[in-house]
């Protein structure tokens, strides 16, 4: 007898829940329950939300208490950005017993970044049973890309990731820590000078971690990417004028005890019609290593990444962890 599918919830239905709740289904995973607070989407099927031909018998719904109380398996978050905003969602799905993976981007390894939210959550994991983590494109391209190349090479003194999205493909709460449509004042108040963590942040920790690398120091650099001739985003539904921002590079510089530099340039901003996603590593030592992936689809990916995930988090230990600490991403094969 086969073993019952594995239950899971959504929260949030925006652009990449849609495409998770298609890849769900695809994989043999059973959606009971959708929660949202967009006005537009509560009450509709999951199956109409996803861009499906057919009902789903699922209907999005706002009272995550009731969504989370019908005995999900895991719950996929697609909401924010920041640790700070994601908190109260990670408590609310472990006091429900529910585990969670999240697209947080800060969520990938917030040991760094907000080691003290993440103690609590460990902390609220563990009395709950359940496993609390993130995960999304940054997983394998910004992780596991980087920590393989490394284990073909004799000596590093030096691995430098870049990457660069569209963050109209990502919606508000991204473009707002990218501070997109940003004056440069503005910039360097509600971003800069606040010292938000970027998403280039939480890379060195996580690779340091899996290589065994001791940090002995980490710094960020935020820079303003600014318009010169008038720009259209979706996302902000208005246009970005010159002077103001269309989002930014960061860079996070980290050294390490063993000699080695771990450099992460991410650039997240509102593209021009002829600008692609990039994703580069060069691995420098003996020998040196260019690896690029061309025009990859960062939304899919993301969305792939986090369905092809479920069955590791749902097994592994209770707490809040950070996924150097399991094997890759393995693939799922379809059911249908």
């Amino acid at each position: 007898m086969s073993n019952p599918p594995t239950k899971v919830v959504l929260y949030g239905s925006g652009l990449m829940g849609a495409i998770i709740i298609r890849y769900l289904l695809e994989k043999g995973f059973e959606l009971i329950g959708v929660i949202d607070s967009n006005p537009k989407l509560i009450g509709q099927d999951a199956g109409r939300v996803a861009g499906l031909d057919r009902d789903l018998g699922v209907i999005v719904s706002n009272d995550a208490e009731e969504v989370l109380s019908r005995g999900a398996d895991i719950a996929v978050l697609t909401l924010l950005s920041l640790m700070s905003d994601m908190e109260p969602f990670f408590a609310a799905c472990a006091r429900h017993g529910v585990n969670a993976i999240s697209t947080c981007e800060e969520a990938f390894y917030p040991r760094t970044t907000s080691p003290e939210i993440t103690a609590r959550l460990d902390r609220l994991a563990k009395e709950h049973g359940v496993t609390l983590t993130g995960s999304g494109y940054q997983d394998v391209y910004w992780g596991n890309l980087a920590t393989v190349i490394a284990g073909s090479t004799q000596r590093i003194t030096a691995m430098e990731g870049f990457s660069s999205y569209n963050v109209d493909d990502y919606g508000i709460a991204l473009a707002q820590v990218h501070g997109v449509g940003l004056t440069a004042e503005e910039f360097l108040r509600d971003i800069a000078d606040a010292n938000v963590p970027s998403f280039a942040m939480n890379v060195p920790g996580w690779i340091a971690s899996q290589m065994g690398l001791e940090m002995t120091d980490i710094t960020q650099e935020l820079m303003p990417e600014f318009v010169t001739a008038p720009l259209e985003s979706s996302t902000l539904g208005r246009t970005i004028l010159p002077g103001q921002a269309a989002g930014m590079t960061a860079q996070a510089t980290a050294h390490t005890r063993q000699g080695i530099d771990i450099i992460m340039k991410v650039q997240g901003k509102v593209y021009r019609p002829e600008e692609v996603d990039n994703n580069d590593w060069v691995i420098r030592g003996e020998p040196t290593t260019r690896v690029k992936i061309a025009e990859p689809a960062t939304v899919e990916l993301t969305c792939a990444t986090i369905v092809n995930r479920i069955p590791q988090v749902i097994a592994a230990e209770p707490g809040f962890t950070t996924l150097e600490k399991l094997r890759p991403a393995p693939y799922l094969l379809p059911v249908n």
